[in-house]
């Protein structure tokens, strides 16, 4: 059995931002920057991107990875999961005889995720033998104090009983990154692709995250982006 593989999961039809998944990021195309941390860190038998795109394909084998076949029609809409995505990658494999101990999904928009994070984020994986790693970030402001909005307009808190807490009491909670999680195999199809217990975090500093749904978004993350490079006094080659 392989070790471990890095699916990057790269659909050709987003809309939000069109061709966003190899839309120029800071003079690379934005899956770039995950492929070659993925190569880069050392830790994966295959490095391969996943998508229905001959365009995406013929880019991602540019800078290294493999595109041993293409999406389904099924994983290839709107509603299909990344779970779903990487269920079929790993049949996949497994139809050409390859199976694999740990399942690594890297987002095509994760410019922030280096060699490093990789390296240490399957040191988790392999220290504590968890179901799942995910990367998250700590909330910036207590969710535990959001408002709502009702039909009428008006607003009100949506946890009343949290209305007189001091916010550093309350406890602290985290989202997804959205940059990558770490499937055991055995346990991803156990529980069919819905993993819920046995999870390990991977906290990431709010600097290295940035979701990336809007025109405004992607110039946030192209400035924090520039300022993490001149921090860390990296090249970006």
């Amino acid at each position: 059995m392989e070790k471990c593989i890095a699916i990057i999961p790269a659909r050709g039809g987003s809309k939000r931002i069109p061709k966003k998944n190899i839309k120029d990021f800071c003079g690379k195309p934005i899956i770039a920057y995950s492929i070659l941390a993925a190569l880069e860190s050392g830790v994966f038998d295959e490095v391969m991107v996943s998508t229905d795109s001959d365009e995406i394909a013929e880019i991602a084998k540019k800078y290294g990875a493999k595109v041993p076949f293409f999406r389904s029609k099924q994983t290839s809409d709107d509603c299909a999961t990344t779970a779903q995505v990487v269920m079929e990658v790993l049949k996949e494999y497994k139809r050409l005889g390859k199976d694999f101990a740990h399942a690594f999904c890297l987002y095509p928009t994760a410019p922030f995720v280096s060699p490093e994070l990789i390296r240490d984020a399957e040191k988790i994986m392999e220290a504590y033998e968890s179901n799942e790693v995910i990367a998250v970030v700590e909330f910036s402001y207590p969710p535990q104090r959001c408002y709502r909005i009702d039909e009428n307009g008006l607003m009100s808190y949506k946890y009343k009983e949290y209305i007189d807490t001091r916010s550093q009491d309350l406890e602290k909670l985290y989202h997804d990154a959205g940059q990558f999680y770490i499937y055991n195999v055995k346990s991803f199809y156990m529980q069919k692709g819905r993993i819920e217990d046995g999870i390990m975090p991977m906290i990431i500093s709010p600097m290295l995250a940035q979701d990336i749904d809007t025109e405004e978004d992607w110039l946030i993350a192209e400035a924090k982006y520039k300022l993490w490079v001149k921090k860390e006094g990296k090249t970006d080659e």
